[in-house]
């Protein structure tokens, strides 16, 4: 008598995977042997997983991530891989983005650079982090046009507000002097109050040739690299074989990209 109203009660409230389990509960056999609390609790259990299913999603969706699929659990540990294990399970903890700590990747073309600062990122996303995943060469074009557009102050606010900031191919064009000062600002704002992630071919202590100006350069990088945890990718036993951080990674990311290309 009360199944109508119950139910469309719980939709005009926006509960409506409370809703769908009301309906399925009528098709369970013996429903009535069901205390009103075991009912009540079936139904909330399935709208506080939908609603977590929803935030993730969004946040997943609004990191920008490169490659979508990318995921902690599928890496592979083969010895010859040189990754250390060790390192890369206590990062899955994300306890690093909690103290908000940054991480440092570095390795040569092709070695995952980019699958890996995804696969954490993703991982900080399932944690319940905000995150924002960016390349640098299209970052320092947005800038340039943000400043030109009287821009700028909003897209410092959307780089500095999440907790877990991606900058993927660091130093493959050195910052001017204008670009520096954008990052200094970046890197004196994160420090102590977010967590970031960055990756570069270049080696850290090389770094420095890739600003402007040696004094912000050593401000920047003081931000930086004394609190982080560094990866370096590529330099096990079988390099080559650092080509692939899990199997399958190349047609995965290829058939993102052609999906991408099709939108």
């Amino acid at each position: 008598m009360l199944k109508n109203p119950v139910h469309d009660g719980l939709k005009s409230l926006r509960l409506h995977s409370m809703a769908r389990a009301y309906e399925e509960q009528d098709a369970i056999p013996d429903i009535g042997e069901y205390t009103f609390d075991d009912r009540l609790g079936m139904m909330l259990d399935r709208e506080i997983v939908a609603r977590s299913n929803r935030r993730l999603a969004h946040r997943i969706k609004h990191a920008g991530f490169k490659h979508s699929s990318a995921c902690m659990e599928n890496i592979d540990y083969r010895s010859d891989r040189g990754l250390d294990r060790s390192l890369l399970m206590s990062l899955s903890s994300c306890r690093w983005v909690y103290e908000k700590q940054g991480v440092l990747i570095t390795g040569a073309t092709g070695t995952g650079k980019t699958w890996l600062s995804c696969a954490l990122g993703h991982k900080a996303c399932m944690e319940g982090y905000t995150v924002l995943y960016r390349r640098m060469a299209p970052l320092l074009r947005e800038m340039e046009a943000a400043r030109e557009t009287g821009e700028m102050n909003r897209m410092m606010e959307k780089l500095i507000k999440p907790d877990l900031l991606i900058l993927d191919d660091w130093g493959m064009e050195k910052l001017n002097s204008r670009q520096s000062l954008h990052m200094l600002e970046i890197a004196e704002e994160r420090y102590g109050a977010g967590s970031l992630l960055m990756s570069s071919q270049l080696p850290v202590n090389r770094w420095h040739e890739t600003l402007h100006d040696p004094t912000i350069a050593d401000a920047i990088l003081d931000r930086i690299v004394h609190s982080s945890r560094r990866i370096e990718l590529g330099t096990g036993s079988n390099a080559e074989s650092m080509r692939k951080l899990h199997t399958g990674i190349t047609e995965t990311d290829n058939k993102e990209t052609m999906r991408g290309k099709g939108n």
